[in-house]
């Protein structure tokens, strides 16, 4: 229950138009693995060209060392969970979670047995004899990953599987689903456009934009150093101002309008006086208690969320940026109040001013 799963060059097209056109991806054995990006960038079709469920048009498939473009999804042994839950509303949850295992026509022992340890396993044991139209939404879920483990697959596939699920089921089946995916060690591939979904249960994720695999990297790595512009914005929230590079005591800075935050870590293409975009998370920031020095900025809006508080502020260039401070007690600042911003430069990224290609020295960890 631990494949390798390993594509190369996969080429996927509807007539003329190519919806992936390149791909090139090694899924380690036993991984939770996500293909994560916003709606129609693919990572829907891949799944499916997985699964066997859509024609692949160029490339190579496989699991461990079984080519399986050509395979029927029948014998691919793979396990399915669907965004919309797909159990069948005339069976009761035992005859669902038994419905893989029938079909494989094993004993009937071991379909009892096999059914009652998925049902325990997904904590719905109680509910078996129950129908679908009885269950909650978080309920069905489980029943319909229970049906997908019960077989025993050598590979799990999900796709959108929170979706339909209010905000605190979504927490929660979450946390069920890397648990026991932990549990089983079962190679398995995920697809969401919530990243922070994806974050929450992946051991590594991929993230997509039409059809091209923009970067591969554990959680940490895509939140603190994305590859591209398009991977900052996706993976978490971040403010992004185009600035130029200059050159301070013989090193690289970043000028935010006369305030340099040097950037010892920039790569060899980094240039005093190129145009760059720089991407500075709302907790990069730093407001500080100095009355000179930093980047001026005005105080439009403060939002208190307990821990934190989230402010809108406008620097004296004219743009607005979201910072992130831990919130301390009676220090709220007020609508209009003006204060001093510092950066933590060695956390923050800067890209390419088409914003295609990180400037940051490859290695480099925050």
């Amino acid at each position: 229950m631990n494949v390798e799963i390993k594509i190369t060059h996969a080429l996927k097209k509807f007539g003329d138009n190519v919806i992936i056109p390149d791909l090139n991806l090694n899924i380690q054995p036993g991984e939770f693995f996500t293909l994560l990006g916003p709606s129609g960038c693919g990572k829907t079709t891949l799944l499916r060209m997985i699964a066997g469920f859509n024609s692949i048009e160029g490339g190579d498939f496989y699991f461990g060392d079984r080519r399986i473009n050509d395979l029927d999804p029948a014998k691919r042994n793979i396990g399915m969970v669907f965004q919309n839950y797909a159990i069948f509303p005339h069976l009761n949850v035992r005859n669902n979670v038994a419905f893989g295992l029938k079909e494989r026509k094993l004993p009937k022992q071991q379909i009892i047995a096999q059914t009652d340890k998925f049902m325990k396993l997904m904590h719905i044991d109680e509910y078996a004899d129950r129908m679908p139209d009885r269950l909650s939404g978080g309920q069905q879920q489980r029943v319909a990953l229970a049906r997908a483990l019960a077989i025993e697959p050598d590979v799990l596939l999900m796709d959108e599987p929170l979706s339909n699920l209010d905000a605190k089921l979504r927490v929660e089946m979450r946390e069920v689903i890397k648990e026991i995916q932990n549990d089983l060690g079962i190679t398995t591939v995920y697809v969401t456009h919530d990243q922070e979904e994806a974050m929450a249960v992946s051991d590594r994720i991929a993230v997509m934009n039409a059809g091209v695999i923009q970067q591969i990297g554990r959680p940490k790595e895509l939140y603190q150093r994305p590859a591209n512009l398009f991977v900052a914005t996706f993976i978490g929230r971040t403010n992004v101002l185009q600035k130029p590079l200059a050159r301070q005591n013989g090193q690289l800075a970043v000028d935010f309008g006369g305030y340099l935050v040097p950037m010892p870590n920039l790569s060899d293409a980094a240039r005093a006086g190129d145009t760059v975009q720089a991407s500075v998370r709302p907790e990069e920031f730093v407001i500080t208690d100095g009355k000179e020095g930093g980047i001026e900025a005005m105080v439009e809006f403060s939002t208190f969320l307990g821990l934190n508080t989230h402010y809108l502020v406008r620097l004296k260039s004219g743009e607005r940026v979201e910072i992130i401070q831990e919130s301390k007690i009676d220090d709220i600042l007020e609508k209009g109040s003006t204060v001093r911003l510092a950066v933590k430069g060695e956390k923050i990224n800067v890209f390419t001013a088409d914003g295609e290609t990180t400037l940051i020295s490859a290695h480099q960890e925050v």
